[in-house]
């Protein structure tokens, strides 16, 4: 596997990790704490801080600041300019580095373009989060959430296609493309192991 591409406009501060295969564009700026896994995309005018945890296969499209206490598992995507936060109530004039809250997005989750994640909230694994969503809550595995606040409307397949189910209740369904089927119990999505 080949070392890590670095575009020669990019900044990586020295202690920076950054895994095998993974692609560095103009004018990125990656803190010298920060660890990104092999094979991810660090789109254009990306900025990485020091206390931030990329896995592997993570695409970060342009304009995207990924701020301390923020950790993004495997195979997510990361749209352009979508915003994270860390401080829930910031002022300019009052110092709350100490009050990061933590941000989890979980292996396979999507983030749309324009979206806005509010620090302190976990998306679940392969969840699915709509362009200009403005999430203040967590969102369950595999849900597609919309709007401002984002709001759960259905159900993705790990394939990144809605399934034919409610946001409540119980039910099946299974990924055209795929084959998967998925298990709705209580209004939790399952991927059935059988």
């Amino acid at each position: 596997m080949s070392a890590a591409t670095v575009h020669p406009s990019a900044i990586v501060d020295q202690g920076a990790a950054i895994g095998a295969g993974t692609r560095v564009w103009h004018w990125v700026h990656i803190c010298g704490g920060a660890v990104v896994g092999r094979n991810c995309s660090l789109g254009q005018n990306v900025f990485v801080g020091n206390r931030v945890r990329i896995g592997d296969n993570v695409k970060v499209q342009n304009n995207v600041s990924i701020y301390d206490n923020v950790t993004v598992e495997d195979d997510v995507f990361c749209g352009p300019s979508m915003v994270f936060t860390n401080v829930y109530n910031p002022r300019s004039a009052v110092s709350r580095k100490d009050e990061y809250r933590d941000t989890v997005v979980r292996r396979g989750a999507t983030l749309g373009a324009n979206c806005t994640i509010v620090c302190g909230v976990e998306i679940g694994q392969h969840a699915f989060v709509g362009a200009g969503a403005v999430v203040n809550r967590d969102v369950p595995a595999f849900a597609l959430t919309v709007g401002v606040p984002a709001r759960h409307i259905g159900w993705m397949s790990r394939f990144g296609e809605r399934l034919p189910l409610g946001t409540k209740g119980d039910g099946t369904a299974v990924c055209a493309h795929t084959g998967d089927r998925y298990v709705l119990t209580d209004g939790v999505l399952r991927l059935d192991p059988g």
